[in-house]
């Protein structure tokens, strides 16, 4: 096995997000996202991203890619180049990509959660076999949040949050899911930011 780092880059269907995957596990089995102006206490490298580039918006990190939100002025062409030799650099010397304390929270929940047979676990369930695959390979989430009164209020996280085909993606295909699977859903809708 190679022990040259390789990133690669993969567009997204948000046309301001761009997918960095990496040949090396960056966040197994969690995920991380933060937003320009939040304190990002969890992920030096995403306060890194913001504080050397001013236009990166939003980091998403999950398994082996980072997706880069960028503010909508600015062309991924000119920008491209000098985040993938950053990324290779700062995961390439083995500098902290999340904190910790992030990930000893993070067993903890995981530890603490049951799997349960009520509603809510089933929609969990669905989304985690179903939906995060696929939104996962466009760089991306798409996070529960509660389940309310018969709805179903989702995170949209990394290339989901501010994509033009979201809301396409969230009633077309998980809200149709979601009704077949769990007759008590009566519709699904977007966290408002």
């Amino acid at each position: 096995m190679s022990n040259i780092l390789e990133i690669y880059q993969e567009q997204t269907p948000n046309p301001e997000s761009l997918k960095f995957l990496f040949n090396k596990m960056l966040l197994p089995q969690e995920l991380i996202e933060c937003k320009k102006g939040e304190a990002c206490l969890d992920s030096p490298l995403a306060k890194a991203l913001f504080e050397k580039f001013d236009w990166v918006n939003n980091v998403f990190i999950s398994n082996n890619f980072i997706t880069i939100t960028k503010k909508a002025k600015e062309e991924w062409y000119e920008l491209m180049p000098s985040m993938k030799e950053y990324l290779r650099v700062y995961v390439g010397h083995q500098f902290e990509i999340v904190s910790k304390e992030f990930l000893e929270r993070k067993m903890k929940e995981r530890n603490d959660k049951e799997v349960g047979d009520d509603i809510e676990s089933k929609i969990i369930n669905l989304l985690e076999k179903y939906v995060r695959p696929a939104v996962e390979m466009d760089g991306g989430n798409i996070a529960f949040k509660k389940f309310e009164d018969g709805i179903v209020t989702l995170s949209m996280q990394g290339s989901c949050s501010g994509c033009p085909s979201s809301q396409v993606t969230l009633k077309s295909g998980i809200e149709g899911l979601l009704k077949r699977m769990v007759p008590e859903v009566l519709e699904v809708v977007a966290e408002e930011v």
